[in-house]
């Protein structure tokens, strides 16, 4: 670890705020055809349990789904200190017995709006079998038809300033944290960052 890494690393450490216990890590298909990117998602990965972060999600936008097979394959390989499940489109397994409880929970190709819309089905279906009167639909039956209905403390995207299709219903109160740094070059010094800029902010959840 560098100075300014050692520097960044003291102050998160001796901050007063709390570091985000579930962090999103917004990237796209792009960002993992680069060379070295999967070993950069591995200390990614690394950096966030380092740093107090309890659960990690990994959204990997694909406009190819030619290469969806290819990047969960590689994926599954993730070197993370947790267990990981992976989703993807024609995929739908994990790589762990617990299941989509994973610490670490990778989706490919599955964007916000179809998880969304497949969640809106599901509810369709039970209302049809009369399993559930529409009445009583709240926003507790839409998140638990989520693939992943845990909430990120914080998302992180690279390269622009622009977040792609992931997590709509999750993410309305997470901390949403931009980098120009492209994901080739993200390093320990942007995640913690991010971390930083996470512990200096108010949240308000939408208040």
């Amino acid at each position: 670890m560098g100075l300014y890494d050692a520097y960044l690393a003291t102050r998160h450490r001796l901050h007063d705020a709390a570091p985000p216990s579930h962090v999103a890590l917004v990237l796209t298909e792009r960002d993992l055809l680069a060379d070295g990117a999967f070993d950069t998602l591995s200390s990614a990965v690394g950096w966030a349990f380092e740093y107090g972060a309890d659960r990690v999600t990994v959204s990997v936008s694909v406009l190819d789904r030619a290469v969806a097979p290819t990047l969960v394959r590689e994926l599954r390989r993730l070197d993370a200190p947790a267990e990981t499940a992976v989703r993807g489109p024609d995929v739908d397994e994990t790589t762990t017995d617990a299941g989509v409880d994973a610490p670490v929970r990778i989706l490919v190709g599955l964007g916000g709006k179809a998880e969304f819309a497949g969640a809106v089905r599901e509810l369709a279906s039970d209302v049809a079998a009369g399993e559930i009167s529409p009445d009583a639909i709240d926003e507790t039956d839409i998140a638990e038809r989520l693939l992943f209905p845990e909430e990120p403390d914080l998302v992180i995207k690279t390269g622009a300033e622009r977040l792609s299709d992931f997590a709509i219903w999750q993410s309305v109160y997470a901390e949403l944290y931009f980098t120009d740094v492209n994901w080739r070059d993200f390093r320990r010094r942007e995640y913690l960052r991010a971390v930083l800029d996470f512990q200096d902010r108010q949240r308000r959840f939408g208040r």
